[in-house]
């Protein structure tokens, strides 16, 4: 199936039309197989990644996912960004990786920040972060103000990510007042992130600094059967206009 959204690639003006994923795959504990799939059908430049697998061969699973979905690790993982992870294309340039753990209150779930500067074509290059924010609101609140700093590395940044938190709520407010809410800019596909038979609720965003352009960002309109195998998160999509350099 072939999504109507603009093909990537590079613009007469030198500029890039990118496409972003964000997804949370759940460790791959469902059907990986319809998972890549449904990866694949979205045809993306860059995958930002949440919970993938950081306990058993952390390492050997994401080299399957990026060879199942023809791109190459970036950065993030397991051991490095405690479960976010990067995945690009080849016509992706890596010009640095920035990982970062997080600050990690006891009892809960170890956390960081998958983080590459990456670049496509003539493009300006741009830091990209992939993150899975606490479900404990003052962990949270902390991890949201460490997001600003974090993607503060480059003047043009895309944030994408499950934040476990909804668009009115003052964490997410606080981020949307420095950075473009893909579906708040510029709404394509579905809105809600929660799989169909759970509460309809927009938990995963992409976002993008002011001097990118939103195309369209949602979440993309295939089979159902599909979505409920791959993991119990919806996938969301962004086309960005990167600038030229």
């Amino acid at each position: 199936m072939t999504l109507d959204l603009p093909p990537s690639g590079p613009q007469p003006d030198g500029a890039e039309l990118v496409r972003v994923l964000s997804y949370n795959i759940r460790s791959q504990r469902d059907d990986r197989r319809a998972l890549a799939r449904v990866i694949r059908a979205c045809e993306p430049d860059l995958i930002c990644v949440q919970e993938s697998p950081r306990y058993w061969r952390p390492e050997g699973q994401a080299a399957w996912l990026a060879r199942h979905t023809g791109t190459v690790v970036l950065s993030g993982g397991g051991r490095t960004a405690a479960g976010p992870l990067l995945l690009g294309r080849l016509r992706v340039t890596l010009l640095g990786r920035h990982d970062r753990l997080l600050p990690k209150h006891r009892g809960m779930h170890a956390r960081g920040f998958a983080t590459s500067v990456v670049r496509l074509g003539r493009a300006v290059p741009f830091a990209l972060t992939s993150c899975h924010l606490s479900f404990i609101g003052p962990e949270r609140v902390q991890q949201f103000e460490l997001l600003h700093e974090q993607a503060a590395i480059r003047e043009h940044s895309v944030i994408a990510g499950d934040f476990n938190e909804h668009p009115e709520d003052p964490g997410w407010q606080g981020l949307a007042a420095h950075y473009q809410d893909g579906w708040a800019t510029s709404a394509w596909g579905g809105e809600y992130t929660s799989r169909p038979g759970d509460p309809l609720q927009r938990l995963d965003a992409v976002f993008a600094s002011p001097g990118i352009e939103v195309l369209a960002c949602g979440v993309p309109p295939l089979p159902v059967e599909e979505l409920l195998a791959a993991t119990d998160h919806l996938p969301v999509v962004a086309v960005l206009r990167v600038p030229a350099a």
